[in-house]
């Protein structure tokens, strides 16, 4: 992405498209690994909201737009995921602010400030064994160096909350045998940076 081409709304509107695409066809598998760990609803409820984005991709600006994926999300998702990636997208309305488009610099700002949101709205950090493993991996590897590198460091985040032992959501009252599980959150967390890297790299 470094010194490639501005990113426009039109651009994002179809990462969000692609999100959704992957999201719904990876659905039966979200929802199984979240049938192992949790309520196995995370791919039908996460198909339901992204469904629900891309039938109102409205919005003139960068910032309208996320604004409006964001709302959408959490009136349509249930459970801990719709205000998580609402609040991402929020937060990454209001770093990018009513303009256009945005260059890597700035499209690497607002992917910070959504995962800052979502840090803070679900109180996880790495090793908890949740979305944050895929994507907090993206601070090593910084969005603006090359959307393929964020791909490949979200899905080494992913894999890696295999090992782990919950400590977040209904998967963790499962304590050690939540171990061998790979986390649902975490696997849509990764497919959200791969539509990016389709899309946008």
């Amino acid at each position: 992405m470094a010194g490639g081409p501005l990113i426009s709304v039109e651009d994002l509107k179809e990462w969000l498209g692609e999100f959704a695409r992957l999201i719904f066809e990876h659905r039966d598998v979200l929802t199984d690994l979240d049938a192992a760990i949790g309520d196995a609803d995370h791919g039908n409820n996460m198909s339901r909201g992204m469904a629900a984005v891309v039938a109102d991709l409205s919005g003139m600006t960068v910032a309208a737009l996320a604004k409006r994926a964001g709302m959408t999300l959490v009136s349509s998702v249930g459970g801990a995921s719709g205000p998580l990636y609402g609040t991402f997208f929020l937060r990454f309305a209001s770093a990018a602010g009513e303009v256009n488009e945005l260059d890597a610099s700035s499209f690497a700002v607002a992917m910070r400030a959504g995962l800052d949101g979502l840090v803070s709205r679900g109180k996880a950090e790495v090793g908890d064994k949740t979305m944050v493993d895929a994507l907090e991996r993206n601070r090593a590897q910084p969005l603006s160096a090359g959307l393929d590198a964020a791909r490949r460091a979200a899905d080494e985040g992913r894999d890696a909350t295999v090992a782990m032992v919950a400590r977040k959501g209904r998967a963790s009252y499962l304590g050690d045998r939540s171990v061998g599980h790979q986390d649902p959150g975490a696997t849509s967390a990764a497919l959200l940076i791969r539509a990016a890297s389709t899309t946008l790299g």
